[in-house]
């Protein structure tokens, strides 16, 4: 009975795998990195036009890489005058991660003075995280009585994995 527990606890491992929530690091101008575009035609647009390529989560992480310039998350307003008096985020050491910590809109652009007018901007927008199903009629409780007076409960989803590991495991006896 041992080994049969052991194989049960392997395949119950392998399922947080299937569920384990990732993120993504994405590099922001891909190659080329954080610049002033070199095509005055198109450079107004050129990091939107690559954000919209992307599919953004909360905790993705956005990598600048740039030389002699800074990245500054800014208000709408700030960000279509291409300044900012009251920056939400700076930073100018040529490496910087910046984390998408919620959904919505975030606004970036360069702190060197041009650079913004000439392209160097960039709207990002962080997708709403899944929400669990929403009961049909809100005002009922979770359980619903027939005419028969059998009970059905509504399926509820696990909180994590985990839980349903731990869940799982006792029912076994395991834990």
């Amino acid at each position: 009975m041992g080994s049969c527990k052991v194989t049960i606890l392997l395949i119950l491992l392998s399922f947080l795998h299937v569920y384990a929530v990732t993120c993504t690091e994405f590099e922001v101008g891909g190659d080329d990195g954080w610049v002033v575009p070199k095509n005055s035609k198109d450079g107004d647009q050129m990091y939107n036009q690559w954000a919209s390529k992307n599919r953004f989560k909360i905790d993705d992480k956005l990598h600048f890489k740039y030389s002699k310039d800074s990245v500054i998350v800014v208000t709408e307003e700030e960000y279509k005058k291409c300044r900012s008096s009251h920056p939400i985020f700076f930073s100018n050491n040529g490496d910087t991660v910046f984390t998408l910590e919620r959904p919505g809109l975030f606004y970036f652009i360069s702190g060197v003075g041009g650079h913004c007018e000439r392209g160097m901007k960039m709207i990002i927008k962080v997708l709403e995280p899944e929400s669990p199903p929403q009961y049909q009629n809100q005002s009922s409780s979770p359980t619903d009585n027939n005419k028969n007076g059998a009970v059905y409960i509504r399926a509820a989803a696990i909180a994590s994995p985990i839980t349903f590991m731990s869940l799982f495991m006792s029912f076994l006896g395991l834990l």
